[in-house]
Parts: C-alpha cells; structure tokens; sequence
C-alpha cells in the first residue's frame, strides 16, 4: 500500500466558516465510499449529504510545505 484514502465531512455554515469531521482513513476509494454510505442516514451527515469528500494521500510523504501565516482579526470592529 502507498496511498490512504481520508475522508472528511464539512459544512459551511458561514461565508468563511465550517464544520469539519475527520471520518476515517482507508486502504481503498471503495472503502471510503462504503464509509459514506453507512453514514449517509445519520443525524446531521442525512441534512448535509454533500459534505462528504475524501482524499488519496501518497504515504511517506510531506503534503503541507508552503508554511502558515496567522491571521488576528479585531472582534470589536
């Protein structure tokens, strides 16, 4: 095995926020997609069924590289 399968479920509620749940991580694209179907009727995934997205990840590997800058906003404004 080289890849995994990650599968994430988010909603955005907001223009720039959301809600977002690590699900899983799987051997194939089927499991993953066996994963959603399990889930699909549960409270909150069956309001959301769209949310659903899943990723192949090469293992060994780095996927974030470009750094992160943090944003503070005034909350007051």
């Amino acid at each position: 095995m080289t890849s995994v399968y990650v599968l994430h479920h988010v909603v955005r509620e907001f223009e720039d926020n959301e809600d977002a749940k690590l699900i899983g991580v799987y051997v194939s694209e089927n499991d993953a997609r066996q994963a959603i179907e399990r889930l699909a009727d549960q409270p909150g995934f069956r309001d959301h069924p769209g949310g659903f997205q899943f990723e192949s990840y090469e293992l060994n590997k780095d996927h974030w590289m470009e750094g992160f800058v943090t944003v503070v906003t005034n909350a007051q404004d």
